[in-house]
């Protein structure tokens, strides 16, 4: 449910600052996509309320991008973000997206696995969840701003 709250944000752009309308949601739950290389988009989003220095840092960042490795039913791969542990968690639910700190990647968990060590959340897959399943070793994906 959206109770089309907006709010007003000073920017400072070329030290004049600016008043701009954006919404809660967008600035609490950024739209991502990932973009696998030969499979397809998937559409997720950051809740940078779980780990904000992560979230923050990878936002801006955008586009990074990594090569995909499987672990049970995860795929990881590197991004050139580093960020320490915070607030990390020991399991996620199917269809997390976290910020391993230990390896420097982002994780998405399209199936019931337990990470190999704590991960920062960074939110979850909205949609196209099970193209990851067929992700292949090596694969390049794409996290761009959605």
């Amino acid at each position: 449910m959206s109770l089309g709250v907006r709010a007003s944000y000073i920017s400072w752009a070329n030290g004049v600052p600016s008043l701009s309308n954006i919404s809660g949601a967008e600035v609490s739950r950024p739209k991502v996509i990932f973009d696998i290389e030969g499979v397809g988009e998937a559409k997720g989003e950051f809740h940078r309320f779980a780990a904000p220095r992560t979230a923050d840092a990878l936002l801006k960042h955008l586009p990074v991008r990594g090569r995909a490795v499987r672990y049970g039913e995860e795929i990881y791969f590197q991004v050139p973000v580093k960020a320490p542990s915070e607030n990390p968690r020991s399991t996620v639910e199917v269809g997390a997206v976290g910020y391993w700190p230990m390896g420097d990647a982002v994780c998405v968990f399209y199936g019931p696995t337990k990470p190999y060590s704590p991960v920062n959340m960074l939110g979850r897959i909205l949609e196209g969840l099970e193209l990851f399943r067929s992700v292949k070793e090596g694969t390049i994906i794409t996290i761009r701003k959605g």
